[in-house]
This record gives C-alpha cells, sequence and structure tokens, in this order.
C-alpha cells in the first residue's frame, strides 16, 4: 500500500546488497510475524504482560480488535463520541490547562504547536497551555496568562499517582480557590484522562467528566487517545479524525507494504545498519518546517524511552540499542551543530524531514520556501558526497555521512500523524531489530524510589542520613544552609 509520505534513502551509504541482507535480516528477526502480533492484540510487552494496541486508538474502519478475547473498538468509539460531545461543551471557555508529563505531555503538545500555523486546521479562540515542569516558574507563566472563571483543567495520568502531574493539579486548584471560584463550580471545571478512575473521583473530578485509558496504551503511544483531547477542542473534532486517519494510513503502508517500499522498516533497517558497521552513537533528527520544532523532542522519548534498554527479552545484554536523539529546525541547525555533523570524527546520521507546500502566504512566502528547501537538499548532498582534499583537513569534507530524507505533502492534521506514526513503527522495527522490549520502561524507577527519602529529608529539620547516600546527605545539608 501507498505511503502518505516520500521517503528518500539514496544517501544512506546503503548499496543494493547490503540492503538485500538486511532485508534478510528482517526476515530471520520475524519482523513481519511481530508486526502482526502487535496490531491484532498479542501481548507483545512481555515483561508487564500485555498488549501495545496504540494502533487500535486510530482503528477507523472499527473493524474488531480483540483482547483476552473481548473486542476493545467499542470503547474507543465511546472515547470517540466523549471527546467529540466535549468539544460542543466547552464554548465559552477561553484556556485550557492541560496538566501531565512525559507521554501524557509530549504528543499533545507537538501536535498543537505544529497545527497551529497550518492553513488546513479549523482554529478557536481557546488557548491550550501545556502544564509538565514541577518547576513552579512553569506554573507561574501559565496562570499570569489565564482567566481562572473560564478555564478548564485537564488532569492527564494513566495511574493517576504521577508525582510532579498530581503537584501542579493541587497547585491549579489552590490557585482557582484563591480565584474565588467555589468547590462546587471548580469540581465542574476539571477532567481527568486515566486508568483508574477511583482516583481520580477521589481527586474530585466528576464521573462524566473522566475519561477512560488503558494498560494496553503506553504513555509515549498515547496522543491518539483521549490524551489528544486538546487537540479535538483546540482545532476541532474532525481535525482529531484526521490526525488519526493520516497514522492509521501508515498502519495500512506498514501492514501491507512488502519489505523493499516499507517505510518504517527502511528507515528502522538503515539505523540498525549504520549502528553495526559505524559504531553510530547518536542520530540528529532535523526538521526543515518550523512547526515541526517539538518532533525531535517528542521521538526523543519514543525511541530512547522505548529501546535505550540493556536487558534484551532472553534476559541478556544486548550489544547495542537506541541511540541518542536530537534535533532542531532548518536552517537554524546549520548554524549550531552541522559543523560537527560535517567535519567532526564521529558519524552521526540525520533524517532530513521537509515538507512541500509553503506553511505561509504571506509576502514572498514561496521565495522562502525554495530557499528552505535548497538549504535541505544542498545539506544532504553535503553530507552524502563531501569536497575537499584530504591534506587539508581543515577545508576538508570527508562525506559518506548517512541521511535519509522525509517528505510531507503538506504539514496537516493528516500528514502529522502519519509522520508521527512512521516513527512509531520504527522504534518498533528497531526494538525487534535489537532483541528487545519496546513497550516498557524499568529504567524510569530509580530515580523515583529514590526521590521520596530525599523529598522527606528536604521537609525536615533533622536529616535522617540513614536513608541517603552520604554525598546527598551533604547536599540536602547545603541546600538548607546554603554558601555561595
Amino acid at each position: 500500500m501507498d505511503s502518505p509520505l516520500f521517503l528518500d534513502t539514496h544517501f544512506s551509504q546503503i548499496n543494493d546488497d547490503q540492503w538485500e541482507n538486511l532485508f534478510q535480516l528482517s526476515k530471520d528477526k520475524s519482523i513481519a510475524q511481530k508486526r502482526e502480533d502487535l496490531f491484532t492484540g498479542k501481548k507483545v510487552n512481555l515483561s508487564e504482560n500485555r498488549p501495545a494496541l496504540h494502533t487500535a486508538l486510530r482503528n477507523l474502519t472499527k473493524k474488531p480488535v480483540y483482547v483476552d478475547y473481548a473486542d476493545v473498538m467499542p470503547m474507543i468509539e465511546d472515547v470517540w463520541q466523549q471527546i467529540d460531545r466535549s468539544c460542543k461543551k466547552f464554548a465559552g471557555v477561553t484556556d485550557i490547562i492541560h496538566i501531565g508529563i512525559g507521554g501524557s505531555d509530549f504528543g499533545p503538545r507537538l501536535v498543537c504547536d505544529a497545527l497551529k500555523n497550518s492553513p488546513s486546521s479549523e482554529k478557536n479562540l481557546v488557548k491550550v497551555h501545556f502544564l509538565s515542569n514541577v518547576d513552579s516558574s512553569d506554573l507561574a507563566s501559565i496562570l499570569a496568562q489565564t482567566n481562572a472563571k473560564s478555564t478548564r483543567i485537564i488532569i492527564v495520568s494513566k495511574a493517576f499517582t504521577t508525582v510532579e502531574t498530581l503537584l501542579n493539579a493541587k497547585a491549579v486548584m489552590a490557585w482557582l480557590d484563591a480565584q474565588g471560584i467555589q468547590p462546587t463550580q471548580a469540581s465542574k471545571m476539571i477532567f481527568a484522562i486515566t486508568a483508574n478512575p477511583e482516583l481520580a473521583k477521589q481527586f474530585g473530578v466528576l464521573d462524566d467528566h473522566i475519561f477512560p485509558f488503558w494498560d494496553w496504551v503506553g504513555g509515549r503511544f498515547s496522543v491518539w487517545s483521549a490524551v489528544g483531547l486538546p487537540i479535538a477542542l483546540k482545532f476541532g473534532f474532525d481535525t482529531f479524525q484526521d490526525f488519526l486517519a493520516g497514522a492509521q494510513a501508515m498502519d495500512q503502508h506498514f501492514l501491507q507494504s512488502p519489505d523493499v517500499l516499507n517505510q518504517p522498516l527502511r528507515l528502522a533497517l538503515a539505523l540498525y545498519h549504520q549502528q553495526k558497521t559505524l559504531n553510530v552513537k547518536s542520530q540528529a533528527i532535523i526538521p526543515y518546517a518550523q512547526s515541526l520544532n517539538l518532533f525531535p523532542h517528542w521521538l526523543q522519548q519514543l525511541e530512547m524511552e522505548s529501546n535505550g534498554k540493556t536487558a534484551g527479552v532472553d534476559g541478556q545484554a544486548v550489544p547495542f540499542s537506541a541511540p541518542v536523539i536530537f534535533g532542531i529546525p532548518g536552517t537554524n541547525a546549520q548554524h549550531s551543530f552541522f559543523q560537527m555533523l560535517h567535519q567532526g570524527p564521529e558519524v552521526i546520521p540525520v533524517d532530513l524531514i521537509a515538507v512541500h507546500e509553503s506553511m505561509s502566504d504571506i509576502f514572498q512566502h514561496q521565495t522562502q520556501h525554495q530557499q528552505l528547501w535548497a538549504n535541505c537538499l544542498a545539506q544532504s548532498e553535503a553530507f552524502a558526497i563531501g569536497q575537499g582534499d584530504s591534506s587539508n583537513l581543515n577545508n576538508y569534507y570527508p562525506g559518506k555521512r548517512p541521511n535519509n530524507l522525509i517528505v510531507l505533502p503538506r504539514l496537516d492534521a493528516f500528514h502529522l500523524g502519519a509522520l508521527m506514526a512512521l516513527y512509531e513503527h520504527r522504534t518498533f522495527c528497531l526494538g525487534v531489530l535489537y532483541g528487545l522490549n519496546s513497550f516498557d520502561q524499568p529504567g524510569v524507577d530509580l530515580g523515583k524510589k529514590l526521590a521520596i527519602p530525599i523529598e522527606e529529608a528536604l521537609r525536615s529539620d533533622v536529616t535522617d542520613v540513614s536513608k541517603l547516600h552520604p554525598v546527598t546527605a551533604q547536599r540536602i545539608q547545603w541546600f538548607k544552609n546554603p554558601h555561595f
């Protein structure tokens, strides 16, 4: 099946024989069977014994998808209807504060930012504020530009126990109280997206203000669920469905296209080959579209939380896993770290993401868009081909820097959904190639556990050092009695 996007891997530094070997590797690793398992609700998240069914969230065909012999599509359709109803109920709302962190924040924040200048997106006047960092300055900045009486608060937490999210939520509720909002009125202003409705109700969220979330949806794959509610509230439910439709189109391409044309698989095989043969440790993601400014940030979590692992599914150490993902939009990146990409001793593959149509209609927009495209194509060629005499290293561009070109026909909800799904499936394929589970994240737990006694010590007048590392204990004492 054709892809909604264009992918050019001519500068990937992989020859035909190598591609043939890579496609054989995908067969040896049973990627096709594991892809089928992913889409049909098999328990691919082995450590937690659950499926990873984010693809069902954008299954607009409503074809049954089963988890433990129960079709989940009726539940998903109910949420679509709940989102649609909410779009119609938010008339008169001026501000939405979306409180979440990690996967509860990156996806909807990216989409709302990317589509804000899209000519094809319906827009309303509601302002969506994303609150994630527990740093109170983030909260203060949002509250300073928000009208309390016409605000709605969305709290997103899968277990409804996320420390940063609940602390921020309590702070916002305290602000409403300070603004003279009575508790009965405040309860009508808050909404929750969670897999733990009981805790949400204990917090004060009304029954019909709770949107369900399921344990078979990982946070970093959740933007297609009710977590994407701000997208619908800002741009309309039709736009949200277009976003789902674009992702579903990429799902079908991933499922049905032969290996040689399969874009997520080609991207995964290319990066895997470069890691294995060139000892690659990082990858740059450069969108030649300012509206995709947050795309590398979203991809950092998707790739590095999914595949940044030591242990494979067999319990043994893997030789390598996720590279470090980084990037900012071109042409800004050219004046930042492209010097290193071109002439540094470490080879860093690059994905260049471009949009065919200009994002504006202002004076000279076409001239500027052509300049943007010229820069993108020139950098791609320079990475691959290089230039100069190696006897003069200062002016030598070694070339042979792998890079791919990905093009969206236009930056709208449909093609943004397709782009995000493209990289989701790349992440899945890479996890299979690495031999690890892409759907758990045990590495995030240690810091959370260590923070508990540290916070207790910071709050207490007396520090119980028995629970603390001596260096940490010294730092706490310094924090209480600083000397600069």
